[in-house]
């Protein structure tokens, strides 16, 4: 483990100096903002009165669940009361100060609210807005609600994920669709940053949560489609055994792709004799029978332990590892030689733990820059900073059109 640093001590990251003005929820869109808050970039997290709903689900300490810790670190957080119109008029003074403009409303909603890209360009020229949501803009699915197992259902992931013996489609049990538009929204928003930095122009950056996994599933997901010569046609569940083996006291995973490494897996198990097995012999006659092979990987397997695998395969340099719990995960000693989970103490939450960024830049370092943020922690700041005045601020407060934390 190691701890994060105090904020006041940090080394700006490479994104110092953008300003993000936040008004997604969920976790599409805050854990791509936290990202680049990670980054050095100012984040500022636009919630209604009754914070997002990310807030509230799980335990909850204070205002802030686990998820909310992660996906939402490093940044500031002011309450508006967008069905107001005078905290309205807050986001539209803060818009001119922004680089960057997220949202993940359904479509329409957002102009709908007087936020629209031409409302936000006619304030800021140069601002790139970013919309993010799950179908696009158009066709029959756009106005749909969405969650994380549509997009898996939608887009092929569950065909993927089959039971060979059912023909069953099953869900991956994490929410890949979110997290990877995270990802690609977050590379989105710095391809855009770097456009604008040699041209001085602002876009619009649309990103829907199906074609992200369409784009992510296709490379061997999808190959099969891939060659355009033939209708599609379904495909049936993998009837090969996975690449998780018993041994006699747990499971490992090991894998051989090329001819060394195969003939390295022979070896370890015992088996010379697959090496010049026709059935065997070739990458491409290994996955022909990738059912057998696997099977027959299987049955030695059992008769050792999986320290004695392990050893064995790594002596061959096959690639293997054991199958962690989530919970020995965290004390692994490759995950303690790269530091990835870093401990520190929220003001609120207490004891925390996280995984740190996982991109390292040696010059401009990301990091956890701060906690996450109670509700309107950072509005009264914010709204000085707009120059606003105390009775301003108070009528504001008052109205309902800012929370405020006390």
């Amino acid at each position: 483990m190691v701890t994060t640093p105090h904020i006041e001590s940090e080394t700006p990251g490479p994104l110092e100096g953008v300003r993000v003005l936040d008004l997604t929820s969920m976790i599409s869109g805050p854990v791509a903002t936290m990202m680049l808050a990670d980054q050095g970039a100012e984040v500022i997290k636009v919630e209604p009165p009754e914070g997002e709903l990310v807030r509230h689900m799980g335990r909850n300490v204070g205002g802030l669940t686990s998820v909310f810790l992660s996906a939402n670190r490093s940044k500031r957080s002011i309450g508006l009361d967008l069905k107001n119109p005078a905290a309205v008029d807050v986001l539209k003074r803060l818009i001119p100060t922004a680089d960057v403009f997220v949202q993940n409303f359904r479509p329409g909603a957002i102009d709908r609210m007087g936020l629209g890209e031409s409302v936000v360009r006619n304030l800021n020229a140069s601002v790139i807005y970013v919309s993010i949501s799950g179908f696009g803009e158009t066709g029959p699915y756009a106005h749909k609600r969405v969650y994380d197992p549509v997009i898996q259902a939608l887009s092929g992931l569950a065909d993927i994920q089959m039971d060979a013996a059912s023909g069953r489609p099953q869900m991956i049990r994490t929410i890949i669709p979110d997290k990877t538009t995270s990802v690609t929204a977050a590379q989105a928003i710095t391809a855009a940053l770097f456009h604008r930095e040699r041209t001085g122009e602002g876009q619009h950056v649309k990103l829907a949560m199906l074609d992200t996994m369409v784009a992510y599933l296709w490379p061997e997901g999808m190959a099969r489609y891939t060659f355009a010569d033939r209708p599609p046609e379904p495909m049936k569940g993998e009837a090969s055994p996975d690449l998780i083996y018993l041994t006699q006291d747990g499971y490992i995973t090991a894998g051989a792709i090329s001819d060394k490494e195969w003939q390295g897996m022979c070896r370890a198990l015992d088996r010379p004799q697959w090496i010049d097995d026709e059935r065997f012999r070739t990458a491409n006659a290994r996955i022909v029978h990738g059912k057998l092979r696997r099977e027959m990987t299987a049955e030695v397997l059992l008769t050792r332990t999986s320290a004695e695998w392990l050893e064995r395969l790594d002596h061959e340099e096959v690639p293997s590892a054991p199958v962690l719990g989530r919970h020995e995960v965290i004390d692994h000693p490759q995950i303690h030689a790269n530091e990835m989970i870093v401990e520190d103490v929220h003001p609120v939450a207490g004891p925390i733990r996280q995984a740190r960024p996982a991109a390292r830049f040696d010059r401009t370092p990301a990091r956890i820059r701060g906690p996450a943020p109670e509700l309107g922690a950072d509005t009264m700041v914010l709204l000085g900073e707009l120059g606003c005045s105390a009775a301003e601020i108070e009528e504001l407060v008052a109205s309902g059109a800012v929370v405020a934390k006390e």
